[in-house]
């Protein structure tokens, strides 16, 4: 893809500008790309939405179920897509990230054979995936992303850390969590973001050089153990939500930690987010 004047060439991308935005990014920013879904049946229902004068928000591109991809908001300003949300040390995401919102339904309940949406659409189940969120303990249903979607998301984050200092890939549920649940585990994000910001992982071990990985804690208090397992007694303080730290080893499940001490957490509450 190419991005000319911080807008996708008419190649790759429509555009239907919306007027909605809070001015140009600071310099050095855009540095995090933030993935949506839309909530709702279709790309004209979306476009409908974030045209609605009444509606305060906005989102950078939007992508159809083929692929098609809609921008909305150039990339040097700030869309209204993160609303109330954090990340790390850093407070309100709209003013460092961009935002992609991808055309999906989120969400469905079961009822007979079907699956349906919040908004009354009835869903086969060959378009469904069974899934437990990140955020919660039980498997529900979710609408399945397209392959044409899943490509196209990956080809615009791609071109997108290409052109800006995209150092983080993001759903809206790790920086508002408990208040969006969006894109949910239906869309291949750990996957993604892994490929775009951590493939030299490899090429780093088979040359012999020495990865680090980092990590951030995405659960409100997370023990650190001796050993991998719950059994295995802990040995500081609870590390709190944000925290940053080191992962030295993986075993089950389990990361082998560095923050001031060393012990062993539950990696399913802690996201890689980096390698040096």
């Amino acid at each position: 893809m190419k991005i000319v004047d911080h807008r996708l060439t008419t190649e790759f991308a429509d555009n239907d500008w919306v007027d909605k935005s809070g001015g140009k990014f600071a310099p050095g920013l855009p540095d995090t790309v933030v993935i949506h879904y839309t909530g709702g049946g279709s790309l004209a229902s979306a476009l409908n939405t974030f045209k609605d004068p009444k509606v305060s928000a906005s989102a950078h591109v939007l992508v159809d179920k083929d692929g098609r991809l809609v921008q909305l908001v150039p990339f040097d300003r700030i869309a209204w897509h993160a609303g109330i949300s954090a990340y790390l040390d850093r407070n309100g995401l709209n003013s460092y990230s961009l935002g992609i919102e991808v055309v999906n339904a989120g969400k469905l309940e079961k009822s007979g054979s079907l699956y349906r949406s919040w908004f009354g659409r009835s869903y086969p189940e060959e378009e469904v995936v069974r899934a437990v969120h990140r955020n919660e303990e039980e498997p529900s249903y979710w609408e399945r992303f397209t392959q044409e979607q899943i490509e196209t998301v990956l080809n615009l984050c791609q071109a997108l850390k290409n052109r800006y200092q995209i150092c983080h890939i993001l759903g809206h549920e790790e920086i508002s969590p408990g208040r969006k649940i969006d894109p949910g585990p239906a869309f291949p994000l750990d996957k993604l973001r892994d490929r775009l910001l951590h493939d030299n992982r490899k090429d780093e071990q088979e040359s012999g050089g020495e990865t680090r990985i980092s990590g951030v804690v995405r659960a409100q208090a997370l023990n650190v153990r001796s050993g991998p397992s719950v059994n295995s007694p802990t040995i500081v303080q609870p590390l709190s939500r944000n925290t940053e730290l080191q992962i030295l080893d993986e075993q089950k499940g389990w990361y082998q930690v560095e923050v001031k001490v060393r012990g062993w957490v539950a990696g399913k509450f802690v996201e890689k987010i980096s390698s040096s």
